[in-house]
């Protein structure tokens, strides 16, 4: 299982962090550790992969579930309560993005995970990909 958390600015911007191993663009996150918490876990990945404390508790907005490497995803809107977004070990940028330009960046499987997590004035997704696009 893994969580990925969307943070959002004041502008309505998403942040996404661009991987070093694959140079992929997707919102920070990543598998859950043995006898770890969800909560722990996003908190965790988020700090690592942006430099970002978030709040607790993070919004649920979606569950994920990759078809082909069969890996549930849950993904939550997440508030920044301190830090200064920067890169670490795994992260090779950051960027803000609009709706927009989120479409632009990252695979569809990543994007609709950011889209949602920006519209989560809905009941959470539930949702299956392939590993790049929806099934």
């Amino acid at each position: 299982m893994s969580v990925a958390g969307v943070i959002i600015d004041d502008q309505g911007r998403a942040l996404l962090i661009q991987r070093w191993d694959n140079g992929h663009w997707e919102p920070p996150g990543g598998v859950l550790e043995p006898g770890e918490t969800i909560p722990d876990a996003l908190a965790r990945e988020v700090l690592e992969e942006t430099g970002i404390k978030i709040a607790q508790p993070a919004t649920l907005t979606g569950v994920y579930k990759n078809m082909n490497a069969l890996i549930i995803a849950l993904v939550f809107r997440c508030e920044a309560m301190d830090g200064t977004p920067t890169t670490g070990s795994e992260t090779r940028a950051l960027r803000w993005v609009t709706r927009k330009e989120v479409a632009d960046l990252a695979d569809e499987a990543y994007a609709v995970r950011v889209l949602d997590a920006m519209n989560a004035t809905t009941p959470p997704a539930v949702r299956a990909h392939d590993g790049v696009r929806l099934v």
